[in-house]
């Protein structure tokens, strides 16, 4: 089938190169020509495992192709919608200027038969409000939202845990004629997972809008709770590691999210949950989420609170005082720094008189770019050369392997702050290194 995607950032770049390998011609269509010009190369324009081979093994085969001109999407079945919805500067909503863009620039390419598949997080109501500038075109909206993990986002576009089609429906719930038609073209589109038994969930437009809202939310929520807990564990000595480990074994709970430490940061969650309680003020049930405006502060609280954590093993001051930060990136196997912890606690130590020296595996060139006022290292040996506190940041494989023998001579005093909770604090003590965490004695 032929597939066009409008916006080849992040998702759209994984998508269109997964469509490919599915079996799809597909064309990638992106406003920034720097980019296109790198996809067309078969260059990822950012880091994320898998992508670069996918991208050189699907364009060798003359399947995939990017452009400038939204003319290049004429002749597609089906458009994928894959543009951001960042977060309005200085307010919670999120900006739908791209996606608007986006659907005006493909309107006039659409034939009858044609599907437009949104994938971006948009607040509940949009796809309604897109759909009815359909009219009389002959094509079809449907809402297929993305739930991809950065780090293994080909592996969750080829091998999705779940579908999600939403689909024009009637006042009962029941795919419209024109829903069953999209229904049958996305099923073709989505041959290879569904074959795999891939969970299929056919709603209408609302649930399907809410439902990566809703998913980013609840997985923020446990973050945050455990954070919650790590607060009430400095309190009073308890361990926080231990406590999520024993909660953890009840199945309606489960480990996973269940690890204190920064907390959450990125291009998805934060954003995601502050444009889902401006949506719910918006339609008058703001106080369903109000819970969700301690999620948010729960999570900015831990970033301050290992501000105050690396004081505390500076001797109350870190005026003048150099510190080590292990990781730039928002998480391990990426280099999105949007609204990274790391950073973030970085920024807060210079503003407060500490000399900080970065360092990432893949991150650096991002956050040079972004924070030009802190210093950066391209190794773990020149951000620690004579730091008085190291803050292991982002939890990369690299530096939860560290070997605390190693690394002591290299400091100025043997301190690690153990942002993620990933470390052995036996082994680290034993090695002479006085060993701090969030939620642990």
């Amino acid at each position: 089938m032929r597939v066009s995607v409008i916006g080849c950032g992040y998702l759209g770049a994984v998508h269109a190169a997964s469509m490919a390998k599915l079996g799809h011609t597909v064309v990638g269509v992106d406003v920034d020509a720097a980019k296109v010009a790198l996809l067309a190369a078969g260059t990822a324009p950012f880091y994320e495992p898998g992508l670069p081979e996918l991208l050189s093994e699907v364009g060798g085969e003359g399947r995939l192709t990017f452009a400038t001109d939204m003319a290049a999407a004429a002749g597609a079945t089906v458009h994928f919608l894959c543009v951001g919805t960042p977060q309005v500067h200085g307010e919670f909503r999120a900006d739908l200027t791209y996606v608007e863009d986006a659907f005006a620039a493909v309107l006039p390419h659409l034939q009858p038969g044609d599907l437009v598949v949104g994938k971006s997080t948009v607040p509940v109501g949009t796809a309604e409000t897109l759909a009815a500038r359909l009219e009389g075109t002959g094509a079809t909206l449907v809402w297929n939202p993305e739930f991809l993990r950065e780090g293994f986002a080909v592996q969750d576009t080829l091998h999705p845990d779940r579908l999600v089609y939403g689909l024009p429906t009637d006042e009962d719930g029941v795919p419209t004629a024109d829903g069953d038609r999209a229904r049958k073209i996305l099923d073709e589109v989505y041959a290879a997972p569904l074959a795999d038994d891939t969970p299929l969930v056919v709603t209408d437009y609302a649930t399907a809008q809410l439902v990566k809202v809703a998913a980013n939310s609840f997985l923020a929520t446990k973050i945050s709770f455990i954070n919650a807990m790590a607060e009430l564990c400095e309190a009073t000595g308890a361990d926080v590691t231990r406590l999520a480990d024993a909660i953890g074994y009840d199945d309606r709970i489960g480990r996973r999210f269940l690890n204190a430490g920064l907390g959450f940061g990125g291009g998805c969650l934060p954003k995601d949950i502050r444009a889902f309680m401006a949506r719910a003020g918006e339609l008058g049930v703001d106080q369903a989420l109000s819970f969700l405006r301690e999620v948010d502060a729960i999570n900015m609280r831990r970033r301050v609170r290992m501000v105050d954590l690396a004081r505390e093993v500076c001797d109350g001051s870190i005026v003048g005082r150099r510190v080590a930060v292990l990781g730039a990136a928002f998480k391990p196997d990426s280099d999105d720094i949007r609204d990274s912890p790391a950073l973030s606690v970085a920024a807060q130590m210079q503003l407060q008189g500490a000399h900080v020296v970065v360092t990432d595996p893949q991150a650096i060139d991002n956050a040079r770019k972004a924070w030009a006022g802190l210093a950066f290292a391209d190794s773990v040996e020149g951000a620690v050369a004579g730091a008085d506190v190291v803050l292991l940041a982002t939890e990369w494989p690299e530096y939860r392997s560290l070997d605390p023998h190693a690394l002591a001579p290299l400091v100025s005093r043997p301190a690690i702050l153990d942002g993620r909770n990933v470390l052995d604090p036996r082994a680290w003590r034993a090695a002479g290194w006085t060993y701090r965490a969030l939620g642990r004695p």
